[in-house]
């Protein structure tokens, strides 16, 4: 038969069979090519991402895959699936029909091969938000690409500009927070005429904006913020008439809003803050589609344009800190669902805008530090949203609206240095939220209400410099949080309440000027955080408390009271000299100053009195020492009888030179080099002549009995064994990590009663002892920067490079040890905490950490992850620098090393004069630099700090470990450090 008579459906089965075994050659070298890629990839999904990858299934039915009518693969898409592991480009590049390429959101690291330029029928590419390293490579040859997404992906070098010359179809480009190298703005981009989203934020811009920035006429979005850019704002970039979102903060762009500025009508959210633009907003007052406008930290003047009144999108206004003066536009936030306002620090007059809440949903007012007068307007009393109120410094006056008081959700409520009158009232009670009362230096008057009781959350109260009078509420004691009491200079009397005394975490007590009368309670005695106390200028009668003697104070002083009695000892110090002046009732047990002797040792001569004295302090000595060896004597006996019986388990994570007698055998006193909340430290020399550290855990205190709760608590069994919750973390943390720059744990050695960690031993001791401990190692800059870099790394390995990550805890100068060679180990994991998925917070609530080393976020959430850990370490780089503790008496009330460093910043004193007079002044500058990186970890906000692996990235570059792109003044003295990704936070606001 020949072809043309054919029956039609032998044809059609023809073509149907070729069509089958055409797609089925393009389906088996597009699986193979997938397969190739899954086999790169770890996952951590749930279910697995790649379970639908299998043999069974069409590649089109694949998880991620999209194919044409063809078969082939043009789609892949595994955004967001916790992916790791190295892309096998030389693979995915094969697939001829691919156009779409996005994993986006995972843990992808190494470097991005030369492989991708392959791809050259790209038109989307997503490898944001991963942790790949080295530079980018040139892709001159995907001119198809329209979408571009390279941000946060842990890219460095030089990003090759020119090779986007050819993607004139690019409609978005985003290759912003990577720590490039620093280059003038890009002046390629200014072709890219399809360009609608362009995010160029914190990839180490400088130069000035190009004026053919104009020529992108499609952009809707545009931000280059944190950055080094410099010059003015060219005026052509008012061509931009469909711009939505103009970001451009944290850089250092002069001069004022360009003439034609006006244009962009569509602008909805405008952020050029910390910069130094001058001039005023007149430019502004056409943008009438505004949501967000953000300009402070500048230089600007003149008024805020009254044709802000009519703009009825606005709900967020930050200018504080600029030169603006004028009233405040009155029917401001009237119009939208008003969020919040920041006019601080500026010359602003006049009331202030009564409606800004009238839509029920402002959440900050902040105005402090203006001159503005009038009253407070009553429409806010009924503002319940409101988390933050402050109107201080300025000239108000008038009756704060009773309902103020008791704003539920306000946790600040700042109203002190104004002509405020008027008393706190009941409502107080509904402010649950309330931790902090600031209303000092105003006129108020009338009595504290006993409702404040009830405002639980209360951190400080500050009503000092009034007119108020009564006694103080007898319910004090119910603020459990109260960490500072300041009630100076007003009409208080009656008694101070012994309830204070229940307040555990009071500091700061300030009750001076007042007529406060009765004895002093002896309950203040026993705050174990008091700093400061002043109860001066009173009417305070009877004796000292005895317990005061236990106090260890800052600031005392009960001067001018009607004290009596004998001082306590401990009291009659130089420190306090005339703390105790004014009180001529008061007698001495000593002789000191001008006190006169107590009566008691009237007639007895000093020379007996000295002997009865010395003689008292010999005997008391004598019975301790006797009750301590009997202890020490039964504990050591219990010891000595519980190493040797007790049968042990050994567990070795290294190949071992020694036995479990060799270290059971010296773990004695002449070996101690050390103790802590965990456990004893040993040295321990070897017949090898190696040498180990050995911590030595007991499980039962010495009487044979379980610890109890205020000690190391019982978790579990280990063959049989009980283990404490120290040893536990530190055995299932440190046994599988293999690092340089983490402690090895070479075993653990467990029996019923006690459990051994046996380490390297590290002889140089750790960085505390050798920054601040007395005899202590010079530390050069070199060996600063080495332990620096080396500590992050190990930190870095804890939290990316574990296969779950690792949360240390308890991250501080002496928790880094350092070895013979002064090359640092991160030690001590007694606090650590294994991530585990789909667990959202710490059950324990307990706070973890040191003192001066604890992320703030610990004030308010109990929820622990790997930026803590930055934050803490932030704390041991500001040790490195300036050579001073966390917490100094230097530093002021309340404050530590963050604090101190960032009010020096602010102040705009010399930057070097923070850095430790040790470091040699070549050297200066760059640890100014290191000083940024500090800065950058020790944010408030846990989300806005780098990772480990960004820090590393950062002290890689500075020398003599070069970071790059940080404008310095040669002295230091005029730049203002900030915190580059906190334009939206106020730290005094």
């Amino acid at each position: 038969m020949s072809p043309s008579l054919r029956p039609p459906s032998s044809n059609m089965f023809l073509s149907l069979f070729s069509l089958i075994f055409f797609l089925s050659g393009v389906q088996s070298d597009d699986r193979q090519l997938l397969l190739n890629l899954r086999s790169s990839l770890q996952h951590e999904s749930n279910p697995p991402v790649f379970n639908s990858w299998n043999s069974t299934n069409s590649i089109c039915n694949f998880y991620g895959i999209s194919c044409n009518s063809n078969g082939s693969v043009t789609e892949i898409d595994l955004s967001s699936q916790n992916l790791s592991g190295v892309l096998p480009l030389d693979s995915i590049c094969e697939l001829p029909s691919l156009h779409k390429l996005a994993f986006g959101f995972n843990s992808l690291h190494g470097r991005v091969a030369e492989d991708l330029r392959n791809c050259v029928n790209l038109v989307y590419l997503d490898l944001g938000n991963n942790d790949f390293s080295g530079p980018f490579p040139d892709i001159s040859p995907l001119s198809q690409l329209q979408y571009l997404f390279l941000n946060q992906s842990g890219f460095s070098g030089t990003f090759p500009w020119k090779s986007l010359l050819n993607m004139t179809r690019l409609v978005q480009l985003s290759v912003g927070d990577n720590p490039f190298h620093i280059t003038p703005f890009p002046t390629e981009l200014v072709n890219l005429k399809s360009l609608q989203w362009l995010y160029l934020t914190n990839c180490s811009l400088g130069g000035e904006i190009p004026a053919g920035i104009g020529n992108l006429t499609q952009l809707v979005n545009l931000e280059f913020s944190d950055n080094f850019i410099s010059g003015e704002i060219p005026a052509e970039i008012g061509n931009l008439g469909k711009l939505w979102q103009l970001e451009f903060y944290n850089n250092s762009i002069t001069g004022k809003f360009p003439v034609g500025f006006r244009n962009l009508t569509s602008l909805a959210k405008l952020d050029g803050s910390i910069n130094q633009l001058e001039g005023d907003l007149s430019e502004l007052k056409f943008l009438t589609n505004l949501v967000s406008l953000q300009l402070f930290e500048n230089k600007l003047t003149g008024e805020i344009p009254p044709e802000f009144n009519e703009f009825k999108k606005l709900v967020n206004l930050s200018l504080y800190t600029n030169q603006l003066s004028g009233p405040i536009p009155q029917k401001l936030g009237s119009w939208a669902e008003f969020d919040f306002i920041d006019v601080s620090e500026n010359m602003l007059m006049g009331p202030i805008p009564p409606y800004m809440c009238s839509k029920g949903k402002m959440h900050k007012l902040l105005v402090l530090q203006n001159k503005l007068s009038g009253e407070i307007p009553a429409t806010y009393a009924n503002c319940t949203t409101l988390i933050r109120f402050r109107v201080n410094d300025n000239l108000l006056s008038g009756t704060i609206p009773s309902g103020i008081w008791g704003l539920p959700n306000a946790e600040i409520i700042d109203v002190e240095l104004n002509q405020l009158e008027g008393s706190i009232t009941s409502d107080i009670k509904n402010a649950k939220a309330l931790a902090a009362l600031r209303a000092k230096r105003n006129r108020l008057s009338g009595e504290i209400p006993r409702e404040i009781s009830e405002a639980t959350s209360l951190v400080t109260i500050d009503l000092s410099e009034n007119q108020i009078s009564g006694e103080i509420p007898m319910g004090i004691g119910e603020l459990k949080s109260l960490s500072s009491l300041y009630l100076q200079r007003n009409r208080l009397s009656g008694s101070i309440p012994d309830s204070l005394g229940l307040c555990t975490l009071l500091s700061d007590i300030e009750l001076a000027e007042n007529s406060f009368s009765g004895n002093i309670p002896s309950s203040l005695g026993n705050l174990p955080a008091l700093n400061a106390l002043n109860l001066s200028q009173n009417e305070l009668s009877g004796e000292i408390p005895a317990s005061f003697t236990l106090l260890r104070l800052s600031l005392f002083d009960l001067s001018n009271n009607q004290l009596t009695g004998p001082i306590p000892q401990s009291l009659s110090i130089q420190a306090f000299n005339g703390s105790l002046d004014g009180n001529p009732g008061l007698c001495t047990l000593d002789a000191i100053n001008s006190f006169r002797p107590c009566a008691a040792h009237k007639g007895i001569p000093k020379s007996v009195r000295t002997l009865i004295i010395c003689f008292t302090i010999a005997l008391i000595l004598l019975l301790v020492c006797l009750a301590l060896y009997m202890k020490l004597n039964k504990k050591e006996k219990y010891r000595e009888r519980s190493l040797k019986e007790e049968s042990w388990d050994l567990k070795s994570f290294h190949v071992l030179s020694f036995t479990e007698d060799e270290i059971l055998d010296s773990i004695k006193q002449e070996n101690l080099i050390g103790t802590g909340g965990s456990g004893n430290v040993y040295k321990v020399p070897l017949s090898n002549s190696k040498v180990l550290a050995v911590k030595h855990i007991w499980n039962m205190d010495p009487a044979g009995g379980k610890k109890s709760r205020s000690s190391t608590p019982m978790i579990g069994k280990h063959n049989g064994k009980s283990k404490s919750r120290e040893f536990d973390a530190e055995v299932r943390t440190l046994s599988s990590i293999r690092h340089v720059n983490v402690v090895k744990l070479y075993c653990s050695i467990t029996s019923e009663d006690s459990s051994l960690l046996v380490y390297e031993y590290l002889p140089n001791g750790s960085l505390w002892d050798r920054l601040h401990a007395s005899g202590k190692i010079e530390l050069d800059w070199k060996k600063r920067c080495e332990i620096a870099l080396g500590a992050a790394k190990g930190l870095e390995y804890l939290h990316h490079g574990c296969e779950k990550p690792v949360i240390h805890r308890d991250v501080k100068s002496s928790n880094i040890l350092l070895d013979e060679f002064m090359k640092p180990r991160i030690a001590d994991f007694g606090l650590a905490k294994i991530v585990q998925p789909n667990v959202s917070h710490d059950p324990t609530q307990v706070i973890a950490g040191t003192h001066g080393y604890i992320a703030p976020e610990y004030g308010y959430t109990y929820k622990v992850n790997e930026k803590s850990d930055v934050y803490s370490f932030g704390v041991v780089l500001m040790e490195l620098i300036t050579g001073k503790r966390p917490i100094e008496a230097e530093y002021g009330e309340n404050k530590d090393i963050v604090s101190w460093v960032w009010s020096k910043m602010q102040r705009e004193e010399s930057i070097m004069s923070v850095v430790d007079s040790r470091i040699q002044d070549m050297y200066k500058e760059e640890a100014v630099k290191m000083l940024r990186i500090a800065i950058l970890c020790t944010a408030r906000l846990p989300a806005l700090r780098p990772t480990m692996r960004s820090v590393v990235q950062m002290l890689e570059h500075v020398e003599p470990c070069k970071l790059v792109g940080i404008v310095i003044s040669k002295d230091g003295s005029e730049e203002k450090m900030q915190d580059p990704h906190t334009p939206k936070l106020k730290p005094s606001t």
